[in-house]
């Protein structure tokens, strides 16, 4: 599995957060903080925008380094991905996502 695939199964490649800071887009760091503040009721501004990948070293979004639930447990457990935990197909935390983006389980499975 590519190295850009979080936890979860989505692509960072294609996350706004992460062609953000490849880019150094402004613009999309603004779109992406409005976004992601109001999906996740939490202050998410511009500048907490900057991420070079979910399972590599370097700088994370403050999102995904302290508030994603998903990443956290993943952690924990030690997996390499929510593919490897044998809760996969039960787990409430990542089913969300499981749920509205089919390719993150394909991702996890492939």
């Amino acid at each position: 599995m590519k190295k850009m695939i979080a936890y979860c199964g989505l692509d960072c490649e294609k996350c706004d957060a992460y062609i953000a800071t490849i880019n150094d887009n402004q613009e999309l760091r603004k779109k992406t903080a409005k976004l992601w503040a109001e999906l996740n009721n939490a202050p998410i501004l511009p500048e907490h925008i900057n991420c070079q990948g979910c399972r590599v070293d370097g700088i994370k979004t403050v999102f995904c380094d302290n508030m994603c639930g998903i990443r956290q447990c993943a952690l924990e457990k030690g997996v390499a991905t929510c593919g490897d935990c044998l809760d996969l197909e039960t787990c409430p935390t990542v089913g969300e996502i499981l749920e509205n983006n089919p390719s993150a389980l394909k991702n996890l499975k492939g």
